[in-house]
Order: structure tokens, then sequence, then C-alpha cells
């Protein structure tokens, strides 16, 4: 799950998951998915702040399955430059 707020010239992230997805290793874990995503497609991203909110199937998901969702999450919202893509 993602929440975006655009803003210009402001570049924030968050990383947040509940304990409904396990213990702390399982929670620090998915944290951890989520930036190396962010990483990953940060260069594509508009300006604005994110917070990113991991559910309970993140940790059984494929990393491809994982990755193609993050890119829905970032397209339905409107966070992908799309001159950049």
């Amino acid at each position: 799950m993602l929440f975006f707020l655009p803003a210009n010239g402001i570049h924030k992230v968050g990383f947040t998951a509940t304990k409904k997805i396990g213990n702390a290793v399982k929670r620090n874990r998915a944290k951890r998915r989520l930036r190396a995503l962010f990483l990953e497609f940060s260069h594509l991203l508009k300006d604005g702040t994110y917070i990113f909110v991991a559910k309970q199937t993140i940790s059984e998901t494929t990393h491809q399955k994982l990755k193609n969702d993050f890119e829905k999450v970032l397209n339905r919202s409107n966070a992908i430059n799309k001159e950049l893509k």
C-alpha cells in the first residue's frame, strides 16, 4: 500500500509494517524489501512524500511478483514520471 503526496522539491519516504505481519524479524525484512524496491524505482519517481505500508502477504511473495505489484501501485498513484520511463 502506498500513500503519496506530491510536493515540489521535497523527497521524503517512510516504510511501516504492523504487528500483523509477524515478529520484529519479519517486519524488518518486509521493510528492507520495500526499501530495496524503492531504490530500484527512485530515479523514476516524482518529488513528494511517500509512505509505504507492508501487507501480510509480503513475506511469502516472490521478488518478481512484489516488483510488479510495487510498480502497479506507483502507476496507480501517479507517482512515476512518464517522461523518464
